[in-house]
């Protein structure tokens, strides 16, 4: 039986409602870590602080109310929870984690040192002698040191300059201890925390914080893609290869049942073979909603995928998802832009398809390297021919002048990059931008947008790393 499509809903009030979602979830991140902390000083916690004990105490408590919360916010926003990551989508709430890394380690390193320094002051005892009275006489506390130097590796592992060097699986088995480090901190709270044994709701609170998160976790990042997977039984029917350095992976579900997502959205994709089953990857759907089949278009970028341009019919694979917001949902305007370089083009391709428009409506910049490498470009010169959107496939060197534009473009004209831009995309100021590419190149690109004062609001980015 046909499904009607829902009619889409553009302009300012969408871009109001948008906003007003993703407020509502920031002030309630923000409420949950206030919550305890408002809880402790109405407690009367800092008052009568008139020794350098009870400061040194206050601020440990001060600490671990902080940091566990935030601990556990940190957990959440990579929990992978699909009405929080439909509001504020998986690529933020990833960015959202990383920053709030190191402001985390940090509140833990205080709650420890406020620690081992409350101990030796309250003994008499040098720092060292505080720290070994701790850890020798309480287990919950070596314990919970432990689950700290953890969380040091794991933080060290985000910085730039060790995730160059670190491959995409080492740093993945890595991150996997964080959850480590969660659960061996547990004991410790609830054995000495003087605010949880104090105030029975507080204790209950952090509880339900615990529950919450552990439900979210287990049930969004490990059952439910599994229980899913075996139901539809996904495996790969098809392996084509498209271009010189990519292949397209075909996934069915046994009855041929049809994949339902939203064009321009990625899934986790688990491969079920000794090598790969303990590691997802995200990758983009190059395919339309509706079909019985998934397509992922899949560049070579390390072992991982080169093992992918090769993998076996019948192979099982396990999805996660679809996650994403780089899609119609965003959309705020009638015109639109769809910008793609390299491999980046598979969601792209994805929303020439399907994005409800009338010709001329859609403007699309393809940016590969050559011609033998423009993945999928034939099906965006069909698809662009039968729905009237207009197709800029740019191939060659890149330029010394505009980086994300080739020299061939570049050579041509003195026009600096934001007016070459306005020439390929005439509509490009009253336009939806949707822009995928390898990182390097979407921030130069982002970067010619700013110079055209184009709003946040109608800039979606969807960047291929880790």
């Amino acid at each position: 039986m046909p499904t009607t499509k829902k009619p889409i809903v553009l302009g300012a009030a969408k871009q109001r409602k948008l906003a007003r979602l993703s407020d509502t979830l920031q002030v309630a991140a923000v409420f949950g870590i206030l919550i305890p902390l408002l809880a402790m000083i109405a407690d009367g916690a800092a008052s009568n602080l008139n020794s350098s004990y009870l400061w040194i105490n206050f601020v440990n408590r001060f600490s671990a109310l902080s940091g566990t919360a935030l601990l556990l916010l940190h957990l959440i926003l990579v929990a992978r929870v699909p009405w929080i990551e439909a509001i504020v989508g998986l690529d933020r709430l990833t960015g959202a984690h990383k920053q709030l890394g190191k402001p985390l380690l940090y509140i833990l390193s205080i709650h420890v040192a406020t620690a081992i320094w409350a101990s030796a002051d309250q003994n008499g005892i040098d720092l060292w002698q505080g720290l070994m009275l701790l850890v020798a006489h309480y287990q919950e506390m070596l314990i919970a040191l432990v689950g700290f130097g953890l969380m040091i590796i794991v933080t060290v592992s985000s910085i730039n300059a060790a995730r160059r060097k670190l491959s995409y699986e080492a740093w993945y088995v890595i991150h996997l201890t964080s959850y480590i480090a969660v659960l061996l901190a547990i004991p410790h709270q609830f054995e000495f925390g003087s605010e949880f044994l104090a105030q029975p709701w507080l204790s209950t609170y952090f509880v339900a914080l615990y529950i919450f998160v552990l439900v979210n976790v287990v049930w969004f990042r490990s059952l439910h893609p599994v229980i899913q997977s075996l139901r539809l039984g996904t495996k790969v029917t098809k392996v084509e290869p498209t271009t010189n350095n990519a292949t397209s992976v075909y996934v069915s579900a046994k009855n041929a049942k049809p994949f339902n997502f939203k064009s321009g959205q990625f899934y986790m994709v688990r491969v079920m073979t000794l090598l790969d089953f303990w590691k997802p990857h995200p990758f983009s759907a190059s395919s339309s909603s509706g079909e019985k089949y998934l397509r992922f278009t899949i560049g070579k970028r390390g072992d991982f995928t080169e093992r992918m341009q090769s993998i076996k019919l019948g192979t099982r694979i396990v999805l996660e998802g679809p996650y994403g917001i780089f899609t119609e949902a965003k959309r705020t305007k009638q015109k639109v832009t769809l910008i793609a370089a390299g491999i980046g083009v598979a969601p792209i391709r994805s929303l020439a398809q399907q994005l409800a428009s009338k010709p001329n409506d859609l403007t699309i910049l393809y940016r590969a390297n050559n011609a033998r490498d423009a993945t999928l470009a034939k099906e965006l010169v069909d698809i662009s021919s039968e729905k009237g959107h207009n197709l800029h496939v740019l191939t060659g060197e890149r330029s010394s002048k505009v980086p994300w534009l080739p020299s061939s473009v570049t050579d041509a004209s003195d026009l600096p990059d934001y007016a070459l831009l306005t020439q390929l995309a005439p509509d490009i100021l009253n336009s939806d931008v949707y822009v995928c590419g390898p990182t390097q190149w979407t921030n130069e690109f982002v970067a010619t947008l700013k110079k055209l004062a184009i709003p946040k609001s109608q800039i979606h980015v969807e960047e291929f790393a880790w």
